[in-house]
């Protein structure tokens, strides 16, 4: 795995490089999968080979995707940090000494040392003890995360600092907010998980029919893998099937 850093060494949340093992790993995938959806259309082994090509467009995707979820374990993760803070601002302990108790806190829940928050809070730490500011160092993290929780937050307490107001509240109150946002991310995710499984239900059930067809009744099939304006239609079949998968999915990728 390859990620994009910046001039501290830490990730930038919005960019992740492939490398070439995974670029080659998911276009062999991806190549595959086409291939045995162009010979369930085709029969042709040669016009099944012409769509390997568009795997190409496949790991761009996985990109996204693991931008989308490592991002996601961010803020999810963030929550957690706000919580302890919370805490040990409450016990009447300094910033400075609340991030080294929620270090150990959040060591407890996440045992993984490479954990994205363990990370951020480590480096959080060094920074303090080179005497920069709380400020610069959370407007450090919400700039990479490219998170609106961890940027509302950021702007929050640095008003809050420059106003003299109460920070405990202050956290306290981001941690509802963000627990909030969560919670109904979830319900919305609970809600549409039946959607989605008939959306993936309804996405497939075009290629088991035609192979149950052509296996069941392959005089009846035969004019449409033999014939110019059969592949015509396969072809058109194949960009409505897809074209619906793809709308679908983005219907209901709701963001909060």
């Amino acid at each position: 795995m390859v990620v994009e850093k910046n001039y501290s060494g830490l990730i930038d949340y919005d960019i992740y490089v492939m490398s070439f093992k995974e670029k080659s790993l998911y276009f062999l995938l991806a190549a595959a999968v086409l291939f045995v959806i162009g010979y369930i259309f085709y029969h042709n082994i040669i016009l099944s080979l012409l769509l390997t090509p568009f795997a190409l467009l496949y790991p761009k995707r996985k990109t996204k995707d693991i931008i989308e979820k490592r991002k996601n374990e961010l803020n999810l993760q963030f929550k957690d940090l706000l919580y302890s803070l919370s805490s040990s601002l409450t016990a009447g302990k300094s910033v400075e000494m609340s991030f080294k108790e929620a270090l150990k806190d959040l060591s407890i829940l996440y045992p993984d040392p490479d954990t994205y928050i363990i990370r951020e809070v480590e480096y959080i730490i060094r920074r303090l003890e080179m005497n920069e500011t709380v400020e610069d160092v959370l407007e450090d993290l919400a700039r990479r995360s490219h998170l609106e929780d961890i940027q509302n937050f950021t702007d929050v307490f640095k008003t809050c600092k420059r106003t003299g107001g109460n920070l405990v509240n202050v956290i306290r109150n981001s941690t509802n907010i963000i627990n909030d946002k969560i919670e109904i991310k979830e319900e919305i995710n609970t809600l549409l998980a039946a959607k989605k499984f008939e959306q993936k239900i309804l996405s497939f059930m075009p290629l088991v029919m035609i192979v149950i067809l052509s296996l069941t009744t392959d005089d009846y099939m035969a004019p449409v893998f033999d014939t110019i304006i059969g592949r015509i239609v396969m072809t058109f079949a194949i960009i409505i099937i897809t074209a619906g998968y793809f709308i679908s999915k983005k219907i209901m990728d709701i963001k909060i």
